[in-house]
């Protein structure tokens, strides 16, 4: 054993990788190796002599593992350090440039109008995009005969041959989730409902799929006062100087009485400027919520009234950043997106700003 144990400890010493350390393992420790082959002799001994050989073998092979466990980790030690030799880098160079992604126009614009909103005390509300019937059309008061229930403005899907219920529907605005909302927590209530909706339509002011934002306000008081005064202070934090509104008469099957609003803008070289000049600029419609949108929602309107408006968050995009064609949106251009896209500190605050 004393010769087993010279031979392996200076043969491991002079090991020069770990291939050569790993057959050394093999030679001394491993199932046919000398070690565990004396160790198989241990059977043939008297009681007495195992007595002796037995520790002594397994002291040996202790020995043995722990020379090699400790080579191993000088080995990967003068690896390192050879790498590490070889290898520099001057870290008072300035980095390599790397492009970074830019946060979408209508992120940030919706956004911006979720903390304007929010300031004044509305939650958000959300709801699916594939939508009933019932939800989308009839809840909201408006009829059969419609124009928007027409299969050229409506996507509808599709129903198999046969099967005669209401066909579902891409919804068509986000006033769906009015309803759903006045189902779920009654009244009173304050909820903005963002999202995409869907419409058959194209060219540059119109996309088939585009986002709305659409408000609504409850309560045993609420009047048009108030919805003035909410969309002139919005309007005001949006683009970020007072912006005087005029409202125009106008019909809505889900309002009574409707109205659509403008806001005060110039006309300057084909560049519109909001908040300055005479003239106005057509930005969404509005009202008291119709009495029987409220039964739909299951709110009495003998005890409760309010307003709902809804406006396109594409077009606020395009008014306030100065965005020409909505088509532009969706294209997925990364030209486009690197020059009118934000960076991700560039998150809206009302104590830190919305102006970009």
């Amino acid at each position: 054993m004393d010769e087993l144990r010279t031979k392996y400890l200076d043969a491991i010493a002079a090991a020069a990788d770990e291939a050569a350390l790993e057959e050394l393992r093999v030679q001394a420790v491993g199932k046919k190796g000398e070690v565990s082959l004396k160790m198989r002799e241990l059977g043939k001994m008297t009681p007495e002599e195992r007595q002796v050989a037995g520790p002594a073998l397994n002291a040996l092979k202790n020995e043995i593992n722990s020379a090699l466990a400790a080579k191993k980790v000088a080995l990967a030690d003068a690896a390192l350090d050879a790498r590490l030799a070889t290898e520099w880098l001057d870290v008072t160079l300035p980095a390599r440039n790397r492009r970074v992604g830019t946060i979408h126009p209508i992120s940030q614009v919706t956004e911006e109008v979720t903390a304007i909103f929010a300031d004044m005390g509305f939650a958000v509300a959300e709801g699916p995009q594939i939508e009933t019937d019932w939800y989308n059309f009839d809840a909201l008061n408006i009829p059969g005969h419609h124009p928007a229930r027409a299969e050229m403005d409506t996507f509808y899907t599709h129903r198999a041959e046969g099967d005669e219920r209401p066909p579902h529907v891409l919804r068509t605005h986000t006033s769906p989730v009015q309803i759903r909302s006045m189902e779920k927590t009654g009244a009173p209530i304050r909820i903005i409902c963002p999202g995409r909706v869907y419409r058959a339509d194209y060219d540059q002011t119109h996309t088939p799929m585009f986002h709305q934002v659409e408000g609504l306000a409850l309560g045993k008081d609420i009047s048009m006062a108030n919805l003035k005064w909410v969309l002139e202070e919005f309007f005001s934090a949006f683009f970020g100087t007072d912006v005087k509104t005029r409202f125009r008469a106008s019909h809505f099957p889900f309002t009574e009485p409707s109205a659509e609003v403008d806001i005060q803008c110039s006309w300057e070289g084909g560049t519109v400027k909001v908040g300055e000049g005479d003239d106005w600029l057509e930005v969404l419609g509005s009202g008291m919520v119709h009495p029987n949108v409220l039964k739909a929602g299951g709110i009495d309107p003998d005890e409760y009234q309010g307003f709902a408006f809804g406006m396109g968050i594409d077009r606020l995009a395009m008014l306030k950043y100065g965005i020409p064609d909505l088509r532009a949106f969706f294209d997925s251009d990364l030209r486009w997106l690197r020059h009118y896209g934000f960076a991700s500190l560039d998150q809206p605050t009302l104590h830190g700003g919305l102006n970009r």
